[in-house]
């Protein structure tokens, strides 16, 4: 929580020395468009990510169960843990910066420049660095999405939309079926066999289709979005 706090005195800070301004322009303001715009972005990304793991159950013997272990403060703690990271994320790449980017260079630049930043970084993240491979993969995936996720906010003007994109996908990886570095979240795996299958197309399918349809159908929801003048 104190790195967000300081990534909001630094981006308050920025702003005002740049362009006097403050945290307005990341669009924080609580309205019923926004928290609805949340909500149904949240929903579609994390219905969608759901479907990659009904997938793998469906072509592969992989079944997961509920936490045993399950309470309320696991349920908090790791849903706190993921919207802290994705603030953490959306400040940096969807902050005071891109604002600055899109108001000096114009949107097509500065949502390129964003989202190629974005990819970069999960080099990183994903501790992928150096293997040539796993960074075009990873490169290409998580520089797509932040293209999206870009535009949500080029678009509105606020982070409520990549807000809920991320956080709805994240969440439903990492804590509802335990994919990532917090350890057992919701659901928990049955067995540990990994996906597996002799068809390409079953291969792409179940790894693709998810993410292609989170950022399609994201994409023209956000295109349908009002285009809000620059604050």
């Amino acid at each position: 929580m104190l790195g967000i706090i300081v990534q909001l005195a630094i981006s308050w800070l920025l702003i005002w020395l740049v362009e006097r301004k403050d945290l307005a322009v990341l669009g924080f303001g609580i309205t019923k468009k926004r928290l609805t715009a949340f909500l149904l972005f949240f929903l579609i990304s994390a219905a969608f990510c759901s479907l990659g793991f009904l997938l793998k159950m469906c072509f592969s013997q992989q079944r997961w169960q509920l936490n045993p272990h399950l309470s309320i403060q696991l349920v908090a703690e790791g849903a706190w843990w993921n919207l802290k990271s994705v603030l953490f994320e959306e400040l940096i790449f969807r902050g005071v910066l891109f604002y600055i980017l899109l108001k000096k260079i114009g949107q097509v630049k500065a949502i390129i420049i964003s989202a190629a930043a974005f990819g970069i970084y999960h080099w990183f993240s994903f501790g992928v660095f150096g293997n040539p491979v796993q960074m075009t993969f990873v490169f290409f995936i998580t520089g797509i999405m932040g293209l999206v996720l870009a535009y949500g906010y080029a678009k509105t003007y606020s982070l409520y939309i990549p807000i809920g994109i991320h956080f709805g996908w994240n969440l439903t990886q990492i804590f509802i079926f335990s994919q990532g570095p917090i350890g057992k979240g919701l659901l928990i795996p049955l067995n540990a066999e990994q996906f597996t299958t002799n068809s390409y197309f079953i291969f792409f399918l179940v790894t693709f289709l998810p993410l292609l349809l989170v950022l399609f159908v994201n994409f023209l929801l956000i295109r349908k979005q009002k285009q809000v003048i620059t604050p």
